[in-house]
């Protein structure tokens, strides 16, 4: 199996060094990241200007720089590397829940190896007052990559570790709920004004969602679809606005 690594936080993130290390126990690996954070990017892809594809030993594994996006770099790691099975996206340094699904530059990589046609997980973990304890995880994040890749052929999957060691996985549903999204003014050492743009959740997680299950120390795995049609609107649509 030939598993393509990517992630948003940059090609010497602790979390994509943890992540190619359980991963090559399930095929051959290569790392293509970005070559400084790239987080909450989206699905952005750069079309205004060239890109760069520099090989960057990490490790002992095979991995490359790429001054763009986190989907640039599935793009390019793809075009590269013939015959890729799956794209791992993470761990991202992070929880990507609920609507955060929407920016997520992690869930963006995963995403883009579903457009060319190839499986994609996301994988993320919380930070706290430190960096996530990736050997606390390793265990879990083996058992999750089983299950994805050997026992399943799901084609988009979103996985979040809680902070603490996980007492087990929970299949979830997107915890869709709204949040306050606040701008704090700041100001920087010269005395200009500088803004920061920061979420909380208004309300509580529902049970059987992502968050829940991180909440109750669960991992959460959660599978996505690229159609973001609204079946049932659609089909009201459709019955009471007739278009000719």
């Amino acid at each position: 199996m030939r598993i393509l690594i990517a992630n948003d936080d940059g090609i010497y993130s602790p979390g994509i060094a943890a992540l190619a290390e359980v991963a090559a126990r399930f095929g051959q690996v290569r790392i293509v990241a970005p070559d400084v954070e790239m987080s909450s990017a989206g699905h952005s892809i750069t079309a205004s200007r060239p890109l760069s594809y520099k090989r960057t030993p990490l490790k002992g594994f095979e991995a490359y720089r790429v001054n763009g996006t986190p989907a640039d770099c599935v793009a390019l790691g793809a075009y590269h590397w013939e015959k890729v099975d799956v794209v791992l996206s993470g761990i991202n340094l992070g929880s990507n829940l609920g609507n955060s699904m929407w920016h997520s530059g992690t869930l963006a990589a995963a995403k883009q190896a579903v457009l060319l046609g190839l499986r994609g997980v996301a994988l993320s973990a919380p930070v706290t007052e430190s960096e996530p304890n990736f050997d606390l995880l390793k265990p879990s994040l083996e058992t999750v990559l089983d299950l994805l890749l050997r026992q399943s052929e799901l084609p988009l999957v979103n996985v979040n570790f809680p902070a603490q060691a996980p007492q087990g996985l929970r299949w979830t549903r997107q915890s869709v709920r709204q949040y306050d999204g606040r701008v704090m003014p700041s100001n920087d050492p010269m005395g200009r004004q500088l803004f920061w743009f920061t979420v909380a959740p208004l309300e509580p997680a529902e049970e059987g969602t992502d968050r829940w299950a991180v909440e109750h120390n669960y991992v959460s795995m959660t599978p996505l679809r690229l159609d973001l049609t609204h079946e049932a609107e659609l089909a009201q649509a459709q019955l009471n606005y007739p278009c000719e």
